[in-house]
């Protein structure tokens, strides 16, 4: 227990300079260094430099920097605009209408961008001001905005299932792969939540539009081209084995710069500001990971994660009541820090206990997934409540207040991976081969 007594006091100084407001990075490393100087004879000096090289030196980690810029470009074209032209006419006659479109547009959206915040602010631009004109209901709008920007992070590719993947030394590909299923079940979810809500409240949703030829819909749908072909061609290339996830993250840079380009939306202006912003966000995502491997470093000189699971191995807990645990401790935890920082604050302590436990890494890695998009729409600190504040001026917690429903989906949907993990590991096993 004398070992569990360094953890306590080292999540201890982790909470007191957080909630000093030190970086998540900076407060990584020193936690790391207090627990290398004080606990272990070692030179954390010399460890602090390798983890830091070691945790950035990597060929799949370059795979981020190109998903965030492949995201900001499509951010600052036509795209999304064309989505939602191109979707409007099939949704005429669903229970719901064109409020479908904030779970589509951000799924497809989504599946290009690989970020949750970009999702929701690009979709919202576009719905929001259309769904008002047409007399929708703004709560329920708001709400399912809120939550369904959340699929940039579930739908492959995901900057988030690239960190993850980095952190639990697991396969990008395989964790790709396994998005897809949950992703959709969740997508049915949030679907099937607006049709019933527009069924008990038929006066809060307007008239349909007068019916439209088949021709007319086909004709709309060529917006989605562009879009549906850049998808395609990325989900094709990564299973067909001819790129790997870097690689496909290169083609997807070079094919969001086509759409720019042949949307005539691409400037010099918008290009650099595309530029600027995924150099910020990789550097400090980058930042947080060489921080997190130290105190990984930290973690095994230390024994900690090894006497944490032993400890919680002798406790003889089931699986469901380790992942109710869990589920409770990443809840608290997204009320306070990003998706990313909880999966690499978290990493070194939870990764081994999940092993010994016998967990699939890759399930467990779609499971914190979903837990990261309900910390998406969890105040205080939701950054698709921030999106939604900044663009609607509506107050974050009434924004989550009108999440609570779609953030129920959420829980629903860990359930059932939870209760079937099959939905989880069965495509990356069936394309792949069962990892031996």
């Amino acid at each position: 227990m004398e070992t569990l007594g360094i953890g306590l006091f080292l999540l201890i100084i982790m909470m007191m300079l957080l909630s000093g407001g030190i970086w998540i990075a900076m407060t990584l490393a020193i936690c790391g260094w207090v627990g290398q100087a004080f606990f272990v004879n070692t030179q954390p000096g010399k460890n602090l430099f390798s983890a830091f090289w070691e945790s950035n030196a990597s060929w799949e980690l370059a795979a981020l920097p190109l998903f965030i810029w492949m995201g900001e470009i499509l951010f600052r074209t036509k795209l999304s605009e064309e989505m939602f032209e191109g979707l409007r006419p099939w949704l005429n006659r669903i229970p719901g209408r064109l409020m479908h479109t904030t779970v589509l547009g951000c799924g497809i959206f989504g599946s290009v961008s690989g970020s949750s915040a970009a999702t929701c602010a690009t979709i919202s631009k576009v719905a929001l001001p259309e769904l008002k004109k047409r007399g929708y209901d703004e709560s329920l709008a708001l709400g399912a905005l809120a939550t369904s920007g959340t699929l940039g992070i579930l739908i492959p590719p995901s900057i988030t299932m690239v960190v993850y993947a980095v952190a639990a030394d697991a396969s990008i590909i395989r964790i790709f792969l396994a998005g897809f299923i949950p992703s959709a079940i969740l997508m049915a979810l949030f679907m099937g939540y607006i049709a019933w809500w527009s069924i008990r409240n038929p006066s809060k949703v307007p008239a349909a539009d007068p019916p439209s030829t088949l021709w007319y819909k086909i004709k709309k749908s060529g917006n989605l081209i562009p879009c549906s072909a850049l998808i395609i061609f990325i989900v094709w290339v990564l299973i067909a084995g001819y790129a790997t996830a870097t690689e496909c993250a290169a083609y997807g840079v070079f094919g969001s710069l086509v759409i720019a380009g042949y949307s005539r939306s691409l400037t010099w202006e918008n290009f650099w500001e595309g530029l600027m912003g995924t150099t910020r966000t990789s550097c400090m995502i980058m930042l947080i990971l060489a921080g997190a491997a130290f105190l990984t470093k930290t973690m095994a000189f230390t024994g900690v994660p090894r006497e944490l699971a032993e400890w919680v191995n002798s406790m003889n807990l089931s699986p469901y009541a380790l992942i109710a645990c869990l589920v409770v401790v990443y809840l608290i935890l997204g009320t306070a820090l990003d998706g990313i920082s909880m999966i690499v604050l978290t990493a070194a302590v939870v990764l081994p206990m999940i092993q010994k436990a016998g967990f699939d890494l890759i399930w467990f890695g779609i499971f914190i997934v979903l837990l990261v998009e309900i910390a998406e729409v969890t105040p205080p600190v939701g950054f698709n409540l921030f999106v939604l504040q900044n663009m609607t001026g509506k107050d974050s917690n009434t924004i989550a207040k009108a999440a609570i429903p779609f953030f129920m989906c959420l829980v629903v949907c860990i359930l059932i991976i939870t209760v079937f993990p099959d939905v989880v590991t069965f495509l990356p096993d069936y394309v792949m081969g069962k990892e031996k």
